[in-house]
């Protein structure tokens, strides 16, 4: 199996079933856990030196961070209905806790954290939506925490890819810090496939082919992408829907695609 690709483990004691950190990663910022909580459970921890997201992906919860109380907050119960979701933001050395309300499933995004911001909702009206590409490259895009909203290293956005499209697409990649033409991002896809015991696939590769893995991903699955380029595909009948969190030296995403597939996208300019 991949290095790059994470099935879902046995949960903890907590509920938690993925567990990303920069040591088990091999690299320097990206954080990522995700959760499943039944009704009455409880999760606290505190943040560390990293500031966190959490997004509820479904599920209804009370968050306590710090001196802020989110009461009853989510809405939708399926990463696959079409409402953005409600997320946390906590900065660093924040004690957090979560109280589910309903059958939860919580991701807990972290990058390194200095201070700046202090813990806010982030209510569905606040996300940014988008479509991005055309025809069989169409998908929706649900901006949590971009670049241009405070944080001091995360950014947390959702795809969702329809039945027989692919995203991610043309192949882009965020691997040096040359900005303004691109920066460096690590970057965690978590994967949900609906029906669920559908497929998707996913290929990470650089140009000099020192990195090449083509990844058959399954429901609950979990990518690392510390570099190259990382295209996206859904089989016809599944949709696709990934949370990505990306981090890194500078909080910016600047982004360079696979000059090989590139006409893609003058084709579609010319139509």
């Amino acid at each position: 199996m991949s290095e790059l690709l994470r099935h879902p483990s046995v949960k903890d004691s907590d509920g938690r079933h993925q567990h990303v950190t920069p040591e088990n990663a091999g690299w320097r910022y990206v954080g990522f856990d995700a959760y499943d909580l039944e009704a009455g459970e409880q999760l606290g921890f505190d943040s560390g030196g990293d500031e966190i997201c959490l997004v509820l992906l479904s599920g209804k919860a009370t968050v306590v961070a710090g001196d802020e109380q989110f009461t009853e907050i989510g809405e939708r119960m399926s990463v696959f209905e079409d409402t953005p979701p409600y997320s946390v933001y906590a900065p660093n050395d924040c004690e957090v806790a979560v109280t589910a309300l309903s059958a939860l499933e919580l991701a807990v995004c972290r990058a390194p954290g200095r201070g700046s911001h202090p813990p806010r909702l982030i209510v569905p009206e606040q996300v940014g939506y988008e479509v991005r590409g055309e025809g069989s490259n169409t998908r929706h895009i649900y901006n949590i925490l971009p670049d241009t909203e405070p944080a001091d290293s995360l950014l947390v956005v959702e795809v969702k890819t329809p039945s027989g499209n692919w995203s991610s697409y043309p192949p882009h990649k965020h691997d040096s810090d040359d900005l303004p033409n691109q920066s460096y991002l690590e970057e965690t896809y978590y994967h949900r496939i609906d029906p669920p015991q559908g497929f998707a696939f996913q290929r990470v590769y650089t140009d000099d082919g020192e990195l090449d893995e083509a990844m058959a991903l399954r429901d609950r699955d979990l990518v690392l992408v510390p570099r190259g380029y990382h295209p996206y595909g859904a089989p016809h009948g599944y949709t696709g829907y990934y949370l990505n969190v990306m981090a890194g030296p500078k909080r910016i995403w600047r982004f360079h695609n696979d000059p090989a597939h590139a006409w893609v996208l003058k084709q579609h300019a010319n139509d």
